[in-house]
């Protein structure tokens, strides 16, 4: 089950003094995210952190005061965290700093995607609020094995996986916590599909796009071939996967996406033709003819289509 952890400084007794109030605001990040050494102005409050857990992947939500964070080599030995986390600036200061030999400064609605298996130093201001979003370092190799070339990197505000991210992240953190482990499963792969969509790393996300690329293309081939060779009283599924160099099975596969059918398909062709031309003004085929013409090798059969799909007989169309 999907769950939460919240903690607002203005919850806190009032008699705590800053020191008392930073730490169980650090202890948070250091038990769901990683540790960190931070350092912030003495005079001003500590504000908000959440960090909602789904399934392996963390969503955390932080605002303060944050002069400088910095996660050192110490910090790495002592908790052995090396998820990746996925940094989102919702305030109008400056995020900057420099991780994996990289500088990196992210203003408004952008990211920057880090690890926590190296250094990092994070510079803030007075008044800040970011988004993390935490995976596994597994989970997200598994998925973009070329994943830490994207390290440091800035993720623009106009990026529209970045843009869906946030949405879809906002609507786990805000919705009723998840039961259901096939849909924590999804929700996870959803989270890592987008981070990698948003950093523009090569792996799963990308082959899927690839492949629904070629399935489209696959599936405007067939229609292709269906248009040009409906009149042909001897097409079928077989055939056109022969020319393409499918299988049978793929051809009903891609056209069962559209709602119709090989069949239906060609039949509905086939009543296009022989209505056009039996609306010619000019045409004086006999209607017999004309089913013949457009494909249609019993005219019985043509006369009941036709007037099953249009409401009169084919007499009645001239």
């Amino acid at each position: 089950m999907s769950r939460k952890t919240v903690l607002s400084s203005a919850r806190l007794p009032p008699h705590l003094d800053e020191r008392e109030r930073f730490s169980p605001w650090q202890d948070i990040p250091v038990a769901e995210i990683r540790s960190a050494e931070y350092d912030s102005p003495a005079n001003l409050h500590f504000e908000a952190i959440e960090a909602t857990a789904v399934g392996s992947a963390v969503l955390g939500q932080m605002s303060g005061p944050v002069k400088h964070a910095t996660r050192k080599a110490s910090n790495i030995a002592n908790d052995d965290k090396d998820g990746y986390l996925l940094m989102i600036n919702k305030a109008d200061t400056m995020l900057s700093g420099v991780h994996a030999g990289r500088e990196y400064a992210v203003g408004r609605g952008e990211a920057v995607l880090v690890t926590a298996s190296e250094a990092l130093k994070m510079n803030g201001a007075d008044s800040n609020v970011w988004t993390n979003v935490v995976v596994p370092r597994a989970i997200l190799l598994r998925a973009f094995p070329q994943i830490d070339d994207r390290l440091g990197l800035k993720i623009g505000a106009d990026s529209e996986a970045l843009e869906l991210l946030k949405r879809y992240c906002l609507l786990l953190e805000s919705g009723s916590p998840l039961a259901s482990a096939d849909l924590i499963t999804h929700a996870t792969d959803t989270i890592v599909d987008l981070i990698g969509l948003a950093t523009g790393a090569k792996g799963r996300a990308a082959e899927l796009v690839g492949l629904r690329g070629l399935r489209a293309a696959r599936l405007e081939a067939v229609l292709a071939r269906i248009a040009e060779d409906f009149i042909d009283p001897g097409i079928s599924a077989q055939s056109v996967a022969l020319q393409l160099g499918l299988s049978v099975r793929y051809v009903h596969d891609l056209l069962q996406e559209t709602g119709m059918s090989f069949s239906e398909r060609v039949l509905e062709l086939r009543l296009q033709s022989a209505h056009r031309m039996l609306s010619h003004k000019h045409s004086d085929m006999r209607v017999s003819d004309i089913a013949l013409t457009s494909g249609f090798s019993d005219v019985s059969y043509f006369n009941r289509c036709f007037r099953r799909r249009f409401g009169y007989t084919p007499t009645s169309a001239r």
